[in-house]
C-alpha cells in the first residue's frame, strides 16, 4: 500500500481522514478551535468529488448532514463545544433514524460561550448521548495526530456497520497541534451499497428514514432494537492502551491530549523506580472494561482529566468499588501538568 508522511495539524489530519474515508458530504459553521476542517473540507471537498456546504448556522449544519445521510451519502459535520450543543436535537434524530454521520467535537472550555483554550469537560456530553431519548454515539478519543486520522476513518466504517452516529471527541490542543502523518493512498468507500437509503425506488419497495413513531409500542420496539445495537457495538468495539500495568501500584488513567502529559510523567516515575502504570481509554463509548479486571487489592487508580470527573464516574463503575480511586483535574482552560500529576502519585503512594 502506497504511503507518505506529512506534517499537519490535528484539525487538518481530521479532514484528511474522512476525504480518504469517502467522506462526500460535509456541512458545517465556523467556530474555534476546530476552524481548519471547515478550511481544509472547503478547499480540498470539491477536489475529491464531494460537497461542501458551509451552512448559516450549527443547527442547519447538522439537519443538512441528517438529509445527506439518509440519502447514503458518507456524511460529516464538525464544530466545537458549543456549537456541538446546537446539534444536539439533530444528532439525536440521526440516532433515531438509524442513520451513520461523522460527528468532530474539538472541545473549548466552558459553560457557556466559556474561551478557546482546551477542555475536556464535554464528556458527559458525548457519552450519555448530549440530546434527547436512549440513544448512544461511538465516541473516538484519537491522542495523536496520526490517531486522529486514522479514527476518522475507522468512525466512517463503523457508522456504516452499526449505522449509528460516531464522535471524535478531541481538544482545542490536539486540534492545532502539528505532527508527521503516514496517510494510506486514497479508497473512496463512498459508494458502498445502502439499501435501506432514500436513493429512489424504482426496482424496490420504497425505503421510510424516520425516528417518529405513533402506533402503541411501535416506539418501545424501535427502542428495543437501538439497544440490542449498541449492546452488540459494547461488546465489540472497546478500544484502550494499557502500559506497564500488571505490576503497577499505581494506574494513570486518561485519555486524548491528557494522557500524552500522562504518559511522560509515567516515563519520569518510571525512571524513578516507581511502579507505575497507565490505561488510555481510545473508546469513551463504549468504555472500555477490560483493562480495570486486574485482580490487586493493593492496586490505585488516579484519573487525569481537563475537566472536574466526568471519565472519572466510568472509571468508578468499570472498577467497581474494588480498589480506590483518586482524582486530579482542572478546566476551563487549564491542563494538569506532568509536575502536578507527580506530586499527587507521591501523595498517593
Amino acid at each position: 500500500m502506497q504511503r507518505k508522511r506529512i506534517l499537519i495539524s490535528g484539525n487538518e489530519a481530521i479532514a484528511q481522514g474522512a476525504i480518504c474515508a469517502g467522506c462526500n458530504f460535509y456541512a458545517g459553521y465556523p467556530i474555534t478551535p476546530q476552524n481548519e476542517i471547515i478550511a481544509y473540507m472547503s478547499k480540498y471537498m470539491d477536489k475529491s468529488g464531494g460537497v461542501f456546504i458551509q451552512a448559516e448556522s450549527e443547527i442547519a449544519a447538522i439537519n443538512m448532514v441528517y438529509g445527506a445521510s439518509a440519502a447514503g451519502a458518507r456524511s460529516m459535520t464538525s464544530s466545537s463545544s458549543p456549537g456541538i450543543s446546537l446539534k444536539q436535537e439533530g444528532i439525536s434524530y440521526i440516532a433515531g433514524s438509524r442513520l451513520p454521520a461523522v460527528i468532530v467535537n474539538i472541545m473549548r472550555g466552558g459553560p457557556g460561550l466559556g474561551n478557546i483554550a482546551p477542555a475536556q469537560s464535554d464528556y458527559f456530553q458525548a457519552t450519555r448521548g448530549g440530546g434527547h431519548g436512549d440513544y448512544r454515539l461511538i465516541v473516538f478519543a484519537p491522542g495523536s495526530v496520526q490517531e486522529a486520522y486514522d479514527l476518522t476513518q475507522t468512525g466512517f466504517r463503523l457508522a456504516d456497520k452499526y449505522r449509528i452516529p460516531v464522535m471524535i471527541l478531541g481538544d482545542g490542543i490536539l486540534g492545532q497541534m502539528m505532527e508527521p502523518v503516514k496517510l494510506t493512498a486514497k479508497k473512496n468507500k463512498a459508494g458502498l451499497r445502502k439499501p435501506w437509503a432514500l436513493s429512489g425506488c424504482r426496482g424496490r419497495k420504497p425505503n421510510i428514514v424516520k425516528s417518529f413513531f405513533l402506533r402503541e409500542g411501535a416506539l418501545e420496539e424501535f427502542n428495543i432494537s437501538l439497544q440490542k445495537n449498541y449492546q452488540l457495538i459494547s461488546k465489540k468495539e472497546a478500544r484502550y492502551e494499557g502500559l506497564n500495568l500488571l505490576n503497577a501500584k499505581v494506574i494513570l488513567v486518561a485519555y486524548g491530549t491528557m494522557a500524552r502529559i500522562a504518559k511522560s510523567a509515567v516515563s519520569q516515575l518510571r525512571d524513578a523506580e516507581k511502579k507505575i502504570g497507565l490505561i488510555r481509554p481510545i473508546s469513551l463509548w463504549p468504555f472500555p472494561q477490560e483493562p480495570f479486571k486486574i485482580k490487586n487489592k493493593k492496586l490505585k487508580y488516579l484519573v487525569v482529566e481537563m475537566s472536574y470527573g466526568q471519565m472519572l464516574e466510568d472509571v468508578q463503575l468499570a472498577v467497581s468499588g474494588r480498589n480506590p480511586v483518586e482524582f486530579l483535574g482542572r478546566s476551563g482552560g487549564g491542563v494538569p501538568g506532568e509536575e502536578e500529576i507527580i506530586n499527587k502519585i507521591k501523595k498517593i503512594l
